[in-house]
């Protein structure tokens, strides 16, 4: 026999079976032993009848039987074990109608008894021990949510002929600007972690690539410790040739989008649901659009003076419009449009007849911000213009430039937080939450 996961057992008929976990819970009575066992999958109740004050003439079978017995007795919570035994569907079972007679039980790795979190540990000190607080099955979900979720992604944009790159993380010069980046030694000279993967994935469409997208790691040098920031994080991006405007980007990002809510609810509704009380919906389209100054006068609208001076809306303006589009429209999602253009890059496409408003968006979940797209500018003197207006030397953009200096398609795409959408997705207060292993200002350990 080979080893059947927990999740596996409940189909089966009664009989010989072989289980492997950790050991979360012994109840050790008089009578009979009581051991739940968790694995990747879920949890199952092992059963042993106890076996105790032998008479000196006991069996070898009644010796062996006092030893399983005693073994159970000492099993400390965490401790990996194997176990052969005969399963059998109960309805008196609480725990999924099944359970395990244990027949034998080897013990692979012991766990030190004391373990150095608890159910009330803060969350720094559970990501102290992340491992460890990993097994909580409503924290694995996390992370099988979020495989489906990119799988979904993928899906749709494979189906569409997207091309998936993997873009690299050290560069010469700075993507955006310096303000936000890691610098590092390199050789005989200087490198910078990507804080995104913008000029590489624009660099595929002079070269003929047309749909770009790529799911991976991007570095930001932000001292924030907010429950939306980290310094190390993984940036959701796609890129395409031959758009007309950046509507085209939302209406694509829309569609991919719930294409991958509707993956999630498939597969992890019930368990979402069960695990964090949020009955997750697939958003209907398309998303609610509102420009920005219509955003600020709703916000003031609803006695909010947003305190920035750059005309840009601040985390509680974004969550009082959210209030207003789901009180409104009925959706968690709204794209805010229309961003003025001193407060975007200068690789942002300028409205055609006012230059002083893009080609871009915002996109709002449940309160946050969890992505920017935009039309891209594609002629190459105007790039050069936005540049110097920006306060930005040619000469330091010179690789960059070069994309646009060969034929260069109308273009645009947007870049994502995973984390933070599945924060928002499951109602959890930090991306730390959704995050393997949180990389932040005071954080490099596990």
């Amino acid at each position: 026999m080979t080893r059947t996961r927990i999740a596996q057992l409940a189909p089966l008929a009664d009989g010989p079976v072989i289980v492997a976990g950790w050991v979360e819970t012994v109840r050790d009575q008089k009578k009979v032993q009581f051991v739940i066992l968790r694995d990747e999958s879920g949890a199952v109740q092992l059963v042993n009848p106890a076996t105790r004050d032998l008479d000196e003439g006991a069996s070898a079978e009644e010796l062996a039987a006092a030893a399983l017995t005693e073994t159970i007795g000492t099993l400390a919570h965490g401790t990996m074990v194997r176990v052969t035994g005969e399963l059998k569907h109960d309805e008196r079972v609480k725990l999924g109608g099944i359970e395990v007679k244990i027949g034998t039980l080897e013990v692979v790795s012991e766990a030190v008894p004391e373990t150095p979190i608890a159910d009330d540990s803060s969350l720094d000190k559970r990501l102290d021990w992340r491992f460890l607080d990993l097994r909580r099955p409503e924290a694995s979900l996390v992370f099988k949510i979020q495989t489906t979720f990119e799988h979904a992604l993928r899906t749709w944009w494979v189906e569409r002929d997207f091309i998936e790159i993997h873009t690299p993380k050290l560069m010469a010069s700075a993507s955006e600007s310096r303000a936000e980046l890691f610098e590092m030694e390199y050789f005989e000279t200087k490198a910078y972690l990507a804080q995104s993967p913008q000029f590489f994935k624009q660099m595929a469409q002079p070269a003929g690539f047309g749909a770009v997208f790529e799911i991976a790691p991007a570095f930001r040098a932000d001292p924030s410790f907010t429950s939306r920031h980290a310094t190390e994080f993984t940036s959701i991006d796609a890129e395409m040739s031959w758009i007309t405007s950046h509507d085209d980007v939302m209406q694509m990002h829309e569609q991919v989008l719930t294409s991958a809510f509707a993956a999630v609810l498939e597969k992890h509704g019930a368990a979402i649901n069960a695990a964090y009380g949020v009955e997750l919906a697939v958003p209907s389209t398309p998303f609610p659009r509102i420009p920005l100054a219509e955003a600020r006068q709703i916000v003031a609208d609803g006695g909010y003076e947003i305190p920035r001076a750059d005309g840009d809306l601040d985390p509680e303006g974004e969550r009082r419009l959210s209030a207003w589009v789901k009180a409104n429209h009925g959706h968690d999602f709204v794209f805010v449009t229309d961003y003025a253009s001193g407060i975007r890059p200068f690789y942002h496409m300028r409205r055609e007849g006012d230059p002083s408003i893009t080609n871009s968006y915002d996109l709002l979940y449940n309160g946050v911000e969890i992505s920017t797209g935009a039309q891209r500018e594609h002629r190459i003197d105007v790039l050069i213009a936005q540049a110097r207006e920006k306060g930005l030397e040619p000469e330091e953009l010179e690789f960059y430039l070069d994309f646009f200096r060969y034929g260069v398609p109308p273009h645009g795409g947007f870049g994502m937080g995973l984390a933070r959408v599945l924060m928002l997705m499951l109602g959890l207060g930090s991306i730390r939450e959704t995050t393997y292993l949180f990389r932040g200002p005071t954080r490099l350990l596990p």
